[in-house]
């Protein structure tokens, strides 16, 4: 079951992608990680889900991860008293706090965190962006605007208020039953929504523990102002690109993107690019062109893994998107350019952040560069040396070997890990046969092929990346 690519695939699961037989032929496809979106589905479905899956995952003896996606806060206008309205472009619409039958003059906001952080100027986004409200006034329960672009407006349509940080958790109520689910289940990823600063995450961190790794999805304006302490609170990363794309002009998500992916891979957090992917995938059997170059662009920028959301859990070809995706990767992971991208655009440590970790990593991209190895063999509890590893993007699969099941299952995300659960070691002659024996039954090397293997000391313990051993099969 090893795969020939470096980096991963995540497929959601859903309507379209239920049936245990559906779920092992995306796997078989090439899915890497199942993401759980608990903005659908209830807990039972999830439980289930989540069984097909570690069935799926002992049957073929590889490390499946789940991605739970909690909800977050979904901030919505009220109902409207004769269905929808049309809003036209410069006329008065108010907005407030108290019950009423809406109409085209004004609705229902039942969110009082959204008047505390309203001020004159600001404007709010309908419907996906669609509609585009400007503030002329406001108080704690009521806001007058005028409307800049116009459409029709219906019941519970979503609200956005870009520019403007929201009094507001990223964990609401739903999330927290949600969340004790997921862990339940035993969930290895858990993506959190409407991140809009560090605390954020310092909050779910405080409830999830380490019990899984926590997924910063990147989709409010606010977030990307702290970018930088974002990506540094958390474990991993998702490129919301779609909802990045309601709050923020449209052209200035392709940079975005690449920043982001870049800041990553200096800090050595995985990274998914995800949303609209293969999204004509969701009726035809085939992608645009531009989306084919759309997932190839994330590849060449290095990204971790790249993401379907409602082409594998509602589209009509599931397996279909998984493996034109999976052909996507493989085609640009065999261009020579591919190389020389990764390698022009590898990052510099983060300055002041040098420690004896990176020192190893760096010896052993530069001992892959001049030796060509069959593998990299990492021994690690906690995933730090498998991830440390995987930052440096060297010319060689990763063989991750750790005694945990959960640190093999969350490095499913991590570019170029293949993770084995195998028993623990208590010395160097103990790694290095171990070593020199998977790397051979698990197809990279032929008998005396040379591998690079690193690992820390005393063995066992966390974060203590400290040796390099280079071996033959």
């Amino acid at each position: 079951m090893r795969r020939t690519r470096n980096a991963k695939i995540v497929a959601t699961l859903g309507p379209a992608s239920t049936d245990p037989e559906i779920i092992e032929q995306l796997f078989l496809a090439g899915v890497d990680v199942f993401r759980l979106n608990f903005s659908h589905g209830s807990a039972d479905d999830h439980r289930a889900r989540a069984a097909t899956l570690r069935e799926i995952e002992h049957k073929h003896g590889r490390p499946i991860a789940i991605l739970a996606d909690l909800q977050g806060p979904k901030l919505r206008v009220g109902t409207f008293e004769d269905g929808p309205v049309q809003l036209v472009v410069g006329q008065p619409f108010r907005l407030q706090l108290e019950p009423i039958a809406g109409t085209a003059q004004a609705v229902t906001l039942p969110h009082p965190e959204i008047f505390a952080a309203l001020v004159p100027g600001a404007e709010l986004l309908l419907d996906d962006g669609k509609l585009r409200l400007k503030v002329e006034r406001c108080d704690a329960g009521s806001a007058d605007t005028t409307v800049l672009v116009g459409g029709r407006l219906s019941d519970r349509k979503g609200v956005n208020v870009p520019g403007v940080v929201l009094p507001i958790s990223a964990l609401t109520e739903k999330d927290r039953r949600d969340l004790e689910v997921a862990l339940e289940i035993g969930a290895d990823w858990i993506a959190l929504s409407f991140v809009q600063r560090p605390e954020d995450i310092y909050e779910a961190r405080g409830l999830v523990g380490t019990r899984a790794g926590l997924v910063a999805k990147l989709e409010k304006p606010a977030a990307i102002d702290r970018l930088e302490e974002v990506i540094e609170a958390t474990d991993a990363v998702m490129v919301a690109r779609g909802d990045l794309g309601v709050e923020m002009p449209a052209e200035t998500v392709p940079p975005l993107q690449k920043r982001i992916v870049r800041i990553c891979r200096q800090r050595g957090r995985p990274v998914i690019v995800a949303t609209q992917m293969l999204e004509s995938m969701i009726e035809s059997p085939v992608p645009t062109r531009a989306e084919a170059s759309d997932v190839a662009t994330a590849i060449y920028d290095g990204a971790d893994a790249v993401m379907l959301s409602a082409e594998s859990a509602a589209g009509k070809h599931p397996v279909g998107a998984v493996q034109i995706m999976n052909r996507i990767i493989e085609r640009v992971e065999d261009d020579p350019l591919y190389r020389q991208f990764l390698d022009t655009s590898h990052s510099a440590n983060v300055p002041g952040q040098t420690d004896v970790a990176d020192a190893v990593c760096c010896a052993m991209r530069r001992a892959v560069a001049l030796m060509q190895p069959s593998a990299i063999v990492c021994a690690t509890h906690s995933g730090h040396t498998s991830l440390r590893a995987a930052r440096e993007r060297a010319d060689a699969p990763i063989l991750s070997l750790t005694p945990l099941q959960s640190t093999a299952r969350k490095l499913a995300l991590a570019w170029g890990v293949h993770s084995l659960h195998v028993g623990e070691v208590s010395n160097l002659d103990e790694i290095a046969a171990l070593a020199a024996k998977l790397v051979r039954s698990e197809g990279f090397a032929e008998p005396g092929d040379p591998f690079v293997a690193i690992a820390g000391m005393p063995f066992g313990t966390s974060g203590t990346t400290n040796l390099m051993h280079i071996g033959f099969a």
